[in-house]
């Protein structure tokens, strides 16, 4: 059933990840950048200085999260766009935006829910267009 790496688009897995990427780009670093710095409780201060664990760790975790879909959408035979955004919302906010609230459910982040609220958007956007790409060129 798992033995579908042979299947997957490529192609199609570059773009999801690609767009994902960009995406977290312009979200964290532009729209959610000044509240993103209060659920953090550094308001005022300087962000911290990117390191190559904080540029290339979120690059892999968004490789490993779109290859996973790739896999799941091949192994469940997900072939109509309807059914990619119901498999994208699945995984966005089932898997996805519960972890991130259940991630920032700890005495490190002053305001989890607030985290949650700003975080689980890009997670849920980003599963439901990189599981359209991945069926839509499938």
């Amino acid at each position: 059933m798992f033995s579908v790496l042979a299947d997957i688009n490529w192609a199609a897995f570059a773009i999801a990840a690609v767009a994902s990427f960009l995406i977290a780009g312009v979200w964290f670093a532009a729209v959610i950048a000044k509240p993103y710095a209060v659920a953090l409780g550094r308001e005022g201060a300087q962000p911290p200085a990117p390191t190559p664990v904080t540029v290339a760790g979120p690059l892999l975790c968004t490789l490993v999260t779109v290859l996973t879909s790739a896999v799941l959408i091949e192994a469940l035979d997900i072939t109509g766009i309807g059914d990619a955004v119901v498999f994208g919302l699945l995984v966005g906010v089932g898997y996805l935006g519960a972890m991130t609230f259940q991630i920032a459910i700890n005495p490190n982040f002053p305001r989890p829910l607030y985290y949650g609220v700003l975080n689980a958007p890009y997670f849920v956007t980003t599963s439901v267009l990189g599981s359209v790409v991945l069926v839509a060129m499938r």
